[in-house]
């Protein structure tokens, strides 16, 4: 397995850090953004990465603009969805003929899923979204799900039962309407993190190696 840094241009004069983690003969790449909070150097994106890693699929995971330059607030979605374009550019440039899966936890999820809909990205066969962030803590919506109409590649929600940004018979409606696009999966009393209460007789390295082998299997569905 190889890890190796990048620099992705996203804009004149602008550019992000990257990281390609490559395992050899890797079919399969993930272009996968992170989360509003933390960046692609979180623990939770270095386990996935690493997880997806030892199951042969390759990552291409970046940092948005605003994380690069270590601001709080997020960026517009124009910058994002450049972000996404850039990153997804890269991914195909440098592992051709590989099949392109893009997506990334909750934040980085809902903006790849925009960028798509707004336009389709180039040689994405896919869509992998770690927690959906179907609306703000406490004020359950479906509006921020309204784009997803307009995608037309499958779609994996892999989300968790006791999410405060996405209510479970909510995000299950949502992936009913998409119909044949949508596969849901759920991780019983996994919070927005993923993480599990010791209650549940679960462990969060457990829900992370269920996250892991769900998407890996969708993701051969898809080679098929």
């Amino acid at each position: 397995m190889e890890e190796q840094p990048l620099r992705i241009s996203v804009d004149s004069g602008l550019s992000v850090s990257a990281l390609l983690t490559h395992p050899l003969d890797s079919g399969i790449c993930v272009v996968l953004a992170h989360g509003a909070g933390a960046g692609m150097d979180h623990p939770f994106m270095g386990a996935l990465a690493l997880g997806l890693a030892e199951q042969g699929v390759a990552t291409l995971r970046y940092q948005f603009p605003y994380m690069e330059r270590g601001s709080r607030r997020v960026d517009s979605p124009a910058v994002a969805h450049s972000a996404v374009r850039a990153a997804v550019a890269e991914a195909t440039q440098r592992m051709p003929g590989a099949l392109i899966i893009a997506g990334g936890k909750s934040f980085g999820a809902r903006m790849t899923s925009q960028a798509q809909a707004a336009s389709p990205l180039p040689g994405v066969s896919g869509l992998v979204f770690f927690g959906f962030p179907l609306h703000p803590a406490g004020a359950p919506a479906r509006t921020r799900a309204e784009h997803l109409a307009e995608v037309r590649v499958p779609m994996l929600f892999l989300q968790d039962t006791r999410d405060e940004l996405a209510e479970a018979s909510l995000i299950q409606a949502v992936a009913g309407d998409l119909e044949q696009f949508a596969s849901l999966r759920f991780f019983p009393d996994a919070d927005h993190s993923f993480h599990v209460r010791k209650s549940s007789g679960s462990n969060d390295v457990e829900v992370m190696q269920s996250l892991i082998g769900s998407a890996c299997s969708w993701f051969a569905m898809l080679a098929a």
